[in-house]
């Protein structure tokens, strides 16, 4: 039976995105074993014998922020300890109490804007927020992705953090730029509804104007949604920050 070259194309392009689903999922297991393993180390260290660190969002996902474990019976200042050692392990992100009593790192020490760069460029450097074709509609999955975002984003609160929408530079620029910016809104308004302060964010649409150094102007892979840490203030302590009644 003859195969129609457009039926073989279009296999090929389905073969292609699996293949590159199932080696970034597999790349992402592997990077969140290997921070789990340096954070036990880490908790050992700090004497926190019987505290585990996992890796990985609710729905399972592989994450670069901890969730700590096993420490209930544990006096504050060693709670402190522990998570604040695990915060130093390179290329983690947030870290959280199971109970939801502490988060790591904040009121403890300033967090320089490029410290949430880093991480946001890191969660972003092999995923994509998408959206419906030529649409503002993010499409559903992206939710999780974006669950990160907001989460590298948080020790960051006071901070001024520019979201912007890019395209390629096919069709109309004028199109191009008023989707762009759709898209950045349509982010912003995401991460307000996961709480972030709604004025620390700022939406633009950059349409085709910045495509990614060595690519082509055409390349889809000029649409994306990047972010920017415009300025900082120092962080002040709240009640969230610090351990409390359990």
């Amino acid at each position: 039976m003859r195969v129609r070259p457009s039926f073989a194309i279009g296999v090929g392009a389905l073969l292609t995105a699996i293949v590159a689903i199932v080696g970034g999922g597999a790349a992402d297991d592997e990077l969140a074993a290997e921070l789990a393993a340096n954070a036990q180390l880490a908790i050992v260290e700090a004497g926190g014998d019987g505290v585990t660190a996992t890796f990985s969002s609710l729905n399972g996902w592989p994450s670069r922020h901890a969730v700590l474990s096993g420490a209930e019976d544990m006096g504050d200042t060693k709670r402190t300890n522990i998570a604040q050692a695990v915060s130093r392990v390179p290329g983690v992100g947030g870290v959280f109490w199971a109970d939801g009593t502490m988060i790591a790192e904040r009121g403890e020490r300033e967090v320089a804007p490029l410290h949430c760069q880093d991480d946001i460029e890191a969660i972003l450097g092999t995923r994509t927020i998408r959206f419906e074709e030529s649409s503002a509609n993010m499409d559903p999955r992206s939710y999780e992705l974006l669950d990160e975002v907001a989460k590298a984003l948080r020790p960051c609160l006071g901070a001024i953090i520019g979201i912007n929408g890019h395209t390629d530079s096919s069709g109309d620029e004028e199109r191009n730029i008023t989707l762009s910016r759709q898209r950045a809104q349509a982010v912003r308004r995401a991460l307000i509804d996961m709480q972030l302060p709604a004025d620390g964010l700022r939406a633009r649409g950059l349409g085709s104007s910045e495509p990614v150094e060595g690519l082509d102007t055409t390349d889809p892979a000029n649409r994306r949604i990047e972010f920017s840490v415009i300025a900082t203030v120092p962080l002040v302590p709240t009640p969230v920050d610090t351990p409390g009644a359990r």
